[in-house]
């Protein structure tokens, strides 16, 4: 659960203080960005290595549990591969893609006009990257939602003891 919680408070955290603050209080977009773009490689880091570990730790859960518990702990495992997936298409495919595109701008992405093709291209994939991330958190919030249940209702959730 914890690593669970890591993650989505990590997302929280990011989309609503991290990312706002850098772009309203640097001193140039560029500089925003450079921020902004480190702390979500990191971010990413976080959920792949915490996704791994909740992953594990639910299966292990799924095989002790009763029947009863065991359709909780499935959702709670495929929302949390959609996040793994979704994560790591971010990391190692759309983050990469957008450097590429602003080192081909000369460095700075804002420097070159909106018909450059690597701004259009760096544009086009931000896009997706604020939607896939606005979806992993959903999925995350999802997670938490079905740990809270469990939480409530321990009969719903026993587990075996060996």
């Amino acid at each position: 659960m914890l690593a669970m919680v890591a993650w989505v408070g990590g997302l929280i955290f990011f989309a609503f203080v991290l990312a706002p603050v850098a772009f309203q209080k640097l001193a140039s977009p560029h500089e925003a960005g450079l921020v902004v773009g480190a702390t979500l490689r990191i971010l990413h880091e976080i959920g792949l290595i915490g996704g791994c570990v909740f992953c594990v730790s639910t299966g292990i859960l799924w095989l002790r549990a009763e029947v009863p518990a065991r359709a909780g702990f499935a959702v709670e495992t495929a929302l949390t591969l959609v996040m793994l997936a979704i994560t790591a298409y971010s990391q190692f495919s759309i983050l990469p893609a957008m450097e590429q595109d602003r080192v081909l701008a000369g460095g700075e992405i804002d420097g070159v006009a909106m018909t450059s093709p690597a701004r259009q291209d760096f544009e086009r994939l931000h896009s997706r990257s604020e939607r896939l991330e606005g979806f992993v958190l959903l999925c995350g919030l999802g997670v938490v939602l079905f740990l809270a249940r469990e939480a409530q209702w321990p009969e719903t959730g026993k587990i075996k003891l060996i």
